[in-house]
């Protein structure tokens, strides 16, 4: 018997859409299917699943996929009611027979995988992570905005006429900015090529500026977050506020993650055999969430920078015959289980 067929005697999986949701519940004994259902994604539509539930044991789960996107406002209906919830991050997607797809067959399969696996994760909870993934989401755009205005105006300059290219030659790309920024192109500057390189750079400046003010207001507001909820991970060498941010919204709160090697393969660094004869080796993982990933490879490069033990616990893996790669891999993995339990660690309110 699964785990979960252990817990509850109903599951109930959800196929989640933006404007639908189709549940199956399905019997954890029998393994049959007691009701279908396709509800409107809204209060009424959540508040008929919950009555359809409600009408089989109340010794149930609920399995869905998606559980923070389109998912996610059922998933916070079903957290106030008390409801156990299991989060299907990669569903298994068995071959279909003759191509067979519906959405009742997809959310009995969200049932089917519940009961199938060994370790249940539950979903991310709570107002100040959600705040806080909608701002990393708001100033990861700002600045993919910013940076692809500042390589679209490399680009202009570049096929600009030489009496603009002229005013740019020799310049950073900061500097560049300013000079773009100050631009007042007149209809006495010349011919409408050049009228329009200079209205084009200038609007361009403007852009990047805009967007590189709005990616610090929100950087400013992820502080203050951080620092009223978990103060404390900024005390840890090269954890800023942008990567506590990063590691809370993945993280989410107690439990979610068993232990550090949960942690550490959501985090994509745990280490994947690669070995082959004599040689024993790891490779890099490359799934798991990037962008804790890519938070937790920041604090590696800080610490290497600035960390005199971590400079020093590298040279002597570099004497051993290990790689740059392969050391900032293990990094990566000290640092993952260092992170998660100061995370799991509540801290006390003086």
């Amino acid at each position: 018997m699964s785990m979960l067929a252990e817990l509850v005697e109903v599951v109930i999986g959800v196929d989640t859409h933006k404007d639908t949701h189709t549940a199956a519940v399905i019997d954890t004994g029998t393994g049959g299917v007691l009701a279908r259902i396709t509800v409107p994604a809204d209060p009424d539509g959540y508040a008929r699943l919950s009555a359809v539930a409600q009408e089989h044991s109340g010794l149930r789960a609920w399995a869905m996929e998606g559980s923070g996107g389109y998912g996610a406002g059922l998933a916070r209906h079903l957290a106030e009611l008390g409801e156990l919830v299991i989060e299907l991050d990669r569903p298994k997607r068995p071959a279909r027979k003759a191509g067979a797809k519906s959405d009742p067959i997809d959310a009995e399969r969200a049932a089917r995988d519940a009961l199938a696996r060994t370790h249940l994760a539950q979903p991310k909870t709570g107002g100040q992570r959600a705040a806080l993934q909608m701002r990393l989401t708001a100033r990861r755009a700002a600045i993919e905005a910013a940076t692809a205005a500042q390589r679209q105006l490399h680009a202009l300059v570049t096929t600009a006429p030489e009496v603009v290219r002229g005013k740019f030659r020799g310049q950073s790309t900061r500097t560049m900015i300013t000079t773009a920024a100050r631009l007042r192109p007149t209809a006495a500057t010349g011919e409408l090529e050049v009228i329009t390189a200079l209205t084009v750079l200038r609007d361009l400046a403007r852009r990047i500026r805009f967007m590189e003010k709005e990616a610090r207001g929100h950087e400013t507001q992820i502080r203050a977050i951080v620092r009223s909820w978990r103060p404390d991970l900024l005390e840890l060498t090269g954890v800023g506020p942008i990567v506590a941010a990063t590691a809370l919204t993945a993280w989410s709160h107690p439990g979610r993650c068993r232990d550090d090697g949960a942690f550490a393969m959501l985090a994509g660094t745990a280490p994947i055999p690669a070995s082959s004869g004599k040689t024993v080796r790891y490779r890099l993982n490359r799934a798991g969430d990037r962008q804790l990933n890519r938070a937790l490879h920041t604090v590696a490069l800080v610490r290497l920078q600035r960390d005199a033990r971590t400079r020093a616990y590298a040279d002597r893996r570099r004497a051993q015959g290990k790689t740059d790669r392969e050391i900032k891999r293990i990094l990566k993995r000290y640092i993952a289980r260092e992170l998660y339990r100061r995370l799991e660690t509540v801290p006390t309110t003086p």
